[in-house]
């Protein structure tokens, strides 16, 4: 049921993005640009340098493509969602949605999807690919395998660190400053967190969990990734999914909506 849900609602998105196709070109022009200049600003801190703590030119490029890719999946699956719960939540219209014979928390976070925005998926697909093949390195199967698995682990990870952060509507109401503080913060993951200060590591590993998202993914293609670091992003994810669900269900309870 829960598939046959999200096919539901994504054919619904499709069929009513399709009607702007326009927006498809808008958004590539605008993911071309973003891309050109980071990899400009790159460039130029290369140009000093040969290496940042270790990482070279061209394996931040897939850092980067990563980065741009995480970001894609963001604005057209989970930032769609989560603002139209805000808005729900603020107007006290999500009584139609706790009604339906299915699971809550699937039917608001799944419901939307921005199309277009996904383009950014594809570029940061290709910016990975011309990173790699920069590198000159062979990419074995089991680093593939491992990036396979941790860039899905990294968007759960997202996905609950966004949900964590729009429940707090049920309380604060009005959380626009919150989203637009993590945009900002987010721009911090197209550099490795190990470039950071120590306790700005610690931050962007479990408070924003960038490392996991983004730093670990581009490290299993690019230098290899241990069994412990993979068990942790698993135990990390397991751990967070779990407390994102409980504060959904302890959230609901605070809900007042428009039928109370």
């Amino acid at each position: 049921m829960a598939r046959s849900l999200v096919g539901t609602f994504l054919r619904v998105g499709m069929q009513n993005e399709l009607q702007y196709r326009v927006n498809c070109v808008l958004s590539l022009v605008q993911s071309l640009v973003s891309v050109g200049t980071s990899l400009a600003v790159l460039a130029l801190v290369f140009l000093h340098t040969d290496s940042l703590r270790g990482w070279s030119g061209n394996e931040l490029v897939v850092v980067m493509g990563v980065f741009v890719l995480m970001g894609g999946v963001i604005r057209s699956v989970i930032q769609p969602n989560m603002q139209q719960l805000m808005v729900d939540v603020e107007q006290g219209t999500l009584d139609g949605l706790l009604t339906k014979p299915a699971d809550s928390q699937l039917l608001v976070s799944a419901r939307k999807f921005d199309l277009w925005q996904g383009v950014d998926v594809l570029v940061g697909a290709a910016l990975v690919v011309v990173g790699l093949v920069r590198v000159g390195r062979p990419v074995s199967v089991p680093a593939v395998l491992a990036f396979a698995l941790t860039l899905l682990l990294g968007m759960v990870v997202l996905y609950c660190f966004w949900l964590l952060l729009t429940v707090t509507a049920f309380w604060i109401v009005r959380v626009d400053v919150l989203v637009e503080l993590f945009d900002g913060l987010y721009q911090a993951g197209r550099w490795p967190v190990g470039i950071y200060p120590g306790w700005l590591r610690i931050a962007f590993t479990f408070l924003l969990p960038l490392a996991f998202a983004i730093t670990v993914p581009a490290s299993a293609l690019t230098r290899g990734v241990s069994g412990w670091i993979l068990l942790g992003a698993i135990a990390f994810t397991v751990a967070l999914f779990t407390i994102a669900r409980v504060t959904w269900r302890y959230a609901l309870r605070h809900y007042t909506g428009a039928s109370a």
